[in-house]
């Protein structure tokens, strides 16, 4: 990840927004969501003139309406299927030391009683996946107690890429010492695998007749998505594929924070390429606005076809 420090974003009033794809329930729960960083810095590959292209769909939910900030959110995807309690990514936390990024620094926000109002208490959920561990999708793994770092939802099962379990070791990877992971695996990862609730898992991975994790690297190496199919319905939750609707519409470029650029857009390129094929639903982890849309085919690129029918996040 890029050491460029994102701004400090702001929470939101309406806690839950829930929809229902075949037997699936898909609930919102928000961390935090505002400006993150200047779009030169997030997209330093990404030209200009693209943004101004694009204005009309990006401004104000997903870019500053008077300055060149993207706007995102952190945010958890909670699913009911089967009986069981899901949660796809757990933000970023409270209380962690981040020093790369001051904005994220010891946090105290309202996560679990956003979860609480969307009816979930951390006893009640059964799986927790983490679609790759960056610092913001694993912060929640994990809640202070008395000075230890413990799992915030000790009944889950913790889905955790083998991938980036062994890439963002400090033990495997020193490089990491400095950087926007530093401290993450230590206080958000390896607590919980010390507990005895991961399953490392790789290549694919079924979760129940509704739901299937896939590998999708590039992003990082271990990054991963999630396929929903369960009637006549579909859905991919696609992870850190993209941040901006703008890679919608230009796929090519990436973000500062693909450690292989290269496998990053061509993933992105066959992920998006389904979506579009199977009339589905992509919900990547971060968009502000209405979270989610549909896409379709638009020469060599692609093209929103509607949005999702969750309520926009309120600006600040």
């Amino acid at each position: 990840m890029s050491h460029t420090e994102p701004s400090r974003p702001t929470q939101q009033t309406q806690h839950t927004q829930e929809i229902t794809l075949g037997d699936v329930t898909i609930t919102r729960v928000e961390e935090t969501h505002g400006p993150i960083m200047p779009a030169d810095q997030f997209f330093p590959e990404l030209p200009e003139q693209a943004w101004k292209d694009h204005r009309e769909t990006l401004v104000p939910d997903h870019l500053g309406a008077e300055d060149t900030m993207v706007h995102a959110a952190m945010q958890t995807w909670l699913l009911r299927s089967e009986g069981r309690t899901i949660l796809v990514d757990t933000g970023v936390g409270n209380d962690k030391s981040r020093p790369a990024v001051a904005s994220w620094d010891h946090l105290s926000l309202d996560y679990l009683g956003n979860l609480a109002r969307a009816g979930v208490r951390p006893e009640d959920v059964d799986l927790v996946i983490n679609t790759h561990l960056h610092v913001d999708h694993v912060g929640w793994n994990t809640r202070l107690s008395d000075g230890t770092w413990v799992p915030t939802f000790p009944n889950a099962t913790y889905l955790m890429p083998r991938a980036d379990f062994e890439f963002w070791n400090p033990a495997n990877n020193p490089n990491i010492t400095g950087g926007v992971n530093e401290n993450v695996f230590e206080d958000s990862v390896a607590p919980v695998h010390e507990a005895g609730l991961t399953m490392l898992w790789e290549g694919s991975h079924r979760i129940d007749a509704n739901l299937r994790l896939d590998a999708a690297p590039g992003h990082t190496p271990g990054s991963s998505v999630i396929t929903l199919t369960s009637g006549a319905d579909r859905a991919v939750f696609a992870g850190d594929l993209l941040h901006t609707p703008l890679q919608i519409m230009e796929p090519e470029h990436n973000s500062c924070f693909c450690e292989d650029p290269v496998r990053s857009r061509a993933t992105r390129h066959r992920i998006l390429g389904w979506a579009a094929d199977n009339n589905a639903l992509l919900i990547p982890a971060h968009l502000s606005g209405h979270g989610a849309a549909e896409v379709r085919r638009a020469g060599g690129k692609f093209a929103i076809k509607g949005w999702a029918p969750f309520t926009p996040y309120t600006h600040a």
